[in-house]
């Protein structure tokens, strides 16, 4: 499965949504287009997940990593709709302590 993100803002709020795996393989892609989302709009950023059926160490890593990139310009990262073995391994890793996480991106930023 090839992986590919797609990116949009709402209201205040840029989506970022990628598509296919998140492995060692499409980190970089992710954080890129993260990196790129948020130099181009808002730093608030969710990242949505429901196209994503599967992350490995280096997808959390991604991820941690675009939270410190919109922290470092003054906004925020969250994720939104993580499949069952994506928030599975985000519960593992205690990853999901750090990032908040919402059943959609509508959700993310309510609080």
């Amino acid at each position: 499965m090839d992986f590919t993100t797609t990116t949009s803002v709402v209201d205040d709020t840029t989506v970022v949504r990628p598509e296919g795996n998140l492995n060692m393989a499409s980190a970089a892609e992710l954080r890129t287009a993260v990196e790129q989302a948020i130099l181009e709009g808002p730093s608030r950023v969710v990242v949505d997940l429901q196209g994503v059926p599967f992350i490995d160490s280096s997808g959390l890593g991604a991820l941690i990593g675009c939270l410190k990139t919109a922290r470092d310009h003054g906004g925020d990262l969250r994720i939104a709709s993580p499949g069952a073995q994506v928030a599975m391994v985000l519960k593992l890793s205690n990853v999901d302590r750090v990032l908040l996480s919402s059943p959609s991106v509508e959700a993310a930023y309510r609080d």
